[in-house]
């Protein structure tokens, strides 16, 4: 299916993948986040309940558009920052099996998004701003542990014209670790795109550098790929502020049939 928001064709798998998300009645208790630990980028309590490390509910969803930026060869490294400057966020993803909501162990997370001014690692300049551009910041991916999850450093991602604040993920079992610090061989079980409430998206927007951004923002709301997965398609449970960095978490249930 080909996305029309998006200016390339985007590839998309059809496995169907599950999702942890406060938006359903399917409860499955294996932890949740109390809604006082909630807090928007200014730090107000709200009143949200949604998914942490291992989500209390499991919502059954599609997987996204693995669109046009992605390279193979991703270090397997838990830091992805490599210096770039940004608003810190630290992702604590866990990843379980569909059928019985169990952690899978050594599945490797990986993850590549845009640095603050929209432009990706390999492509710098396709969003307008020129910078040095080495092939590798911002990607890169890390094994589970036995309870599944996977804890990664980056930073806060920027927009590019036509696309909300995101970050894409892919989750792989079975891999093999390389001399050169990459992974090869395996079975690529999801493939994704995690989003972050419009709120925090607007306090970060107001701070350096992403307030020289000259790429107008597309939200939540005006972004067919999100709009397409429906509202519970990856949207994080984040914590923290602008000054002192966030947290996102959510749980990613994949197929292995």
């Amino acid at each position: 299916m080909t996305d029309n928001t998006d200016p390339h064709t985007p590839h998309i798998r059809r496995r169907t993948v599950l999702l942890g998300t406060g938006a359903t009645a399917a409860a499955l208790t294996v932890g949740a986040v109390s809604a006082k630990d909630a807090v928007t980028a200014e730090g107000a309590e709200t009143d949200r309940t949604a998914p942490v490390a291992a989500a209390a509910v499991c919502t059954l969803t599609k997987e996204l558009t693995e669109g046009p930026y992605y390279l193979d060869g991703a270090l397997v490294r838990a830091d992805l920052t490599e210096d770039k400057p940004g608003v810190p966020l630290e992702l604590v993803l866990t990843v379980v099996d569909d059928a019985t909501c169990a952690p899978l162990n050594e599945a490797l997370v990986e993850l590549w998004h845009c640095d603050a001014l929209g432009e990706y690692s390999g492509f710098v300049g396709n969003n307008g701003h020129q910078e040095p551009d080495n092939g590798t910041f911002l990607r890169g991916g890390i094994l589970t542990g036995s309870d599944g999850v996977a804890r990664i450093s980056t930073i806060y991602p920027g927009w590019y014209r036509g696309r909300c604040v995101h970050i894409h993920v892919k989750v792989h079992t079975d891999v093999t670790l390389t001399s050169d610090g990459s992974f090869s061989g395996g079975e690529e079980l999801h493939t994704g795109q995690l989003f972050i409430d419009e709120a925090i998206t607007t306090a970060v927007a107001r701070v350096s550098p992403y307030s020289t951004n000259t790429v107008p923002r597309t939200t939540l709301a005006q972004d067919g790929i999100y709009g397409n997965g429906g509202a519970a398609a990856g949207l994080m449970t984040v914590t923290g502020s602008a000054a002192a960095g966030y947290t996102g978490s959510l749980t990613l249930g994949v197929d292995q049939g």
